[in-house]
This record gives structure tokens, sequence and C-alpha cells, in this order.
């Protein structure tokens, strides 16, 4: 994991949480925002991701793997002793759900991006059902994501940085995917486990990855004493990148300041 620190004494610490096939590196501008705004950022790279083993790039033996992960990256961002906000982006929110319905720890607020909670772009059900089989006898057997940085965002910048990219996964194990079709399963079904957090859940409108109606579902589930909800019309699944980026990230920035003045904080302008 890496902390970037802010210049002045910060408001609170963002923990990061990437999503599928990427890594930290794609983050660096919206790590930059943070800091220019008074936060630490802690974030890392998900196991077979990024930066760590390559030998075992695209795959995990369980999801656990990347919720012991994030445990690790929140502990380390207590040290700071301020506020705590999670932050995960696609199949990072799915890990930041996932580790709110086991644990329940000292959060200020979670916000999620694009959350996946069910993909647009699966195996053909032949080829699904074959995963099953495929996941006891060769786990590691791994085949083609099917995703395209253009599905991700239309920041043709981040198309360019993508296809240079040596640590981008091309590919994923039969383990990597059964493990993320079933925290989808058990994160779906179990709004009512998540602790009393406030949430912000924003939404690609124009979502080519993850299906936005699922998550709108699991949003009207949810029992919580706050809870905002945005959809933004017309934006590619990786919102923090499109280029109306600057405007996604000011909101976020109002929720967490909102959290922090409900704390006890005073925020200035």
């Amino acid at each position: 994991m890496w902390k970037w620190e802010c210049e002045e004494k910060p408001k609170g610490v963002i923990v990061m949480v990437h999503g599928a096939l990427e890594h930290h590196g794609r983050y660096g501008w919206l790590i930059e925002m943070w800091r220019q705004n008074g936060f630490h950022v802690v974030m890392g790279d998900l196991p077979g991701q990024g930066m760590t083993s390559r030998a075992r790039r695209g795959h995990i033996s369980s999801f656990t793997e990347y919720t012991n992960e994030l445990s690790d990256w929140v502990q380390a961002a207590y040290q700071f002793d301020v506020p705590v906000f999670l932050l995960g982006h696609s199949m990072g929110a799915l890990v930041v759900t996932r580790f709110l319905q086991e644990q329940n720890p000292e959060i200020a607020g979670v916000i999620l991006s694009s959350p996946l909670f069910k993909m647009k772009h699966v195996p053909p059900k032949h080829l699904n059902v074959m995963t099953h089989g495929l996941n006891t006898v060769t786990p590691s057997l791994k085949f083609d994501s099917g995703l395209t940085s253009d599905m991700a965002t239309r920041n043709e910048e981040i198309w360019a940085f993508d296809a240079e990219d040596a640590l981008f996964v091309r590919k994923v194990s039969v383990r990597w995917y059964r493990e993320v079709v079933q925290a989808i399963k058990i994160a779906t079904a179990g709004p009512g486990e998540i602790p009393d957090i406030p949430h912000l859940i924003m939404q690609a409108g124009d979502d080519r990855i993850t299906d936005g109606s699922v998550v709108r579902i699991f949003a009207k589930k949810l029992d919580l004493s706050e809870l905002q909800y945005k959809e933004w019309p017309g934006l590619y699944h990786e919102i923090f990148n499109e280029p109306e980026r600057d405007d996604v990230f000011q909101y976020a920035l109002d929720f967490v300041h909102n959290r922090l003045r409900s704390l006890g904080f005073i925020i200035e302008k």
C-alpha cells in the first residue's frame, strides 16, 4: 500500500479501492484532488493486480483476499487519527460492500462509484456453466475479460494510457470470475447487513460495464440514516475519469465535507 499525505493538517483520510483489471496508478488525478483539498490518501493494488505478484495476475483463490487487504489499508488509515472515508470504484465498491458486511469499522462515510453489483458482459451461457467445473479442475485457467477502455470512459487520454500500461490486466482466471460472481450474489442479497454508515452512491448513467438498475435496487433496500444516490446522465462507467470528472469530484467532496460538519469539524470554504 501507499500513503499520500496532504501538505496541511488533514481533514480526514480517504481509503480508495480500485476496480477490476486496473491498479492505483490510474488514480493519480483523483489522489491529487483529494490531497489538494486537505485529505491524506491510502491506497494499494489488490491481490493479483497492479504491482502485486505477476505470477498471480488476474487470479485470486478467494474474494476474502480483497477484503483482508482492504482491512490492512483501513488499519493504516486509523494511524492518522482523523476521520476515515472509504471510496470504492466498480469491483472496488463490491470489495468495500463485502468488507462492511463482514465488519463494523469506524468509518465516517462511504462513497461507491458505479458499483459492480451485476456484470453486463459475462461468458456465453454454455461457457458460464463450464466455469463451475473448471473452477474445481483448473481454477487458474485464464480467459480474455472482454473489457476495453472505450467501454469504461469517453476520455481518450485514458485510452492512450491503458494501451501502453503493462500493469493493466488483460485476462482473468476461472476462479477469479467465480469468486466475483459469488461476492456479487452475497453483497446484493444482504443490504440489511450494511452497518449504519452514511453512504454516497454514484452511478454512471450510460454504464457499458455494470448494470445500474441493480445499483438503484440495492440503494433502495439499504436501511441507513443517511444515504445519497446520484446518477450521472451520459457518463460512462469510470465517472472519475470522464470529461465531467471535476463535477463528479466536487459532488463527492461536498458529501465528505457535510459528513465532517455533522461530526463537529469546521470546514472552511
